[in-house]
């Protein structure tokens, strides 16, 4: 019987991510260790799971965004960062364009891009159940808040 062995190849250098003992291994942010020090819009949440300000990451920032129901982030963007989001559970709308005039709406499972320097405004569509929804960003989280808006320039936005 002729032993099977896997070669691992691998381009570059990833040095730059090697602990104390000169070792490159993943590095695991336990449930409740997330980084809650993070730029935050109103009464959008962010928590790191990975980032800089806890890992060796140096290009991404993943983590979680949620709202509350009937809350809204205040109008940002994400500078240079181009930002994925996956929505785990709830209904989600992204208003953008002039005067947030026009949106996107979001809901389970579903998955949305937002492109760097789009200013935007995220709000929880529901009044009764939580939007939380996974989001990478890179190269960083980049948050700039603007001036906010009168909830009743978001079209159907309500307050909880």
């Amino acid at each position: 019987m002729t032993e099977t062995v896997t070669e691992y190849r691998t381009e570059g250098d990833n040095s730059i991510y090697a602990g104390a003992d000169g070792k490159v291994v993943p590095v695991v942010t336990r449930a409740g260790e997330e980084d809650t020090n993070t730029a935050q819009s109103g009464d959008a949440i962010r928590v790191s799971g990975v980032s800089i300000q806890h890992t060796p990451a140096t290009k991404i920032w993943f983590g979680q965004v949620s709202n509350v129901p009937g809350y809204r982030s205040l109008p940002h963007h994400h500078g240079e960062a181009e930002t994925g989001g996956y929505v785990l559970r709830g209904h989600g709308r992204i208003y953008y364009g002039e005067n947030y005039s026009e949106f996107q709406d979001m809901k389970t499972g579903d998955w949305v891009f937002v492109p760097p320097f789009m200013p935007h405004v995220e709000a929880n569509m529901s009044v009764t159940q939580e939007l939380v929804w996974l989001t990478a960003r890179t190269p960083e989280n980049l948050v700039v808040n603007l001036e906010d808006v009168a909830d009743d320039t978001l079209a159907e936005f309500r307050r909880a």
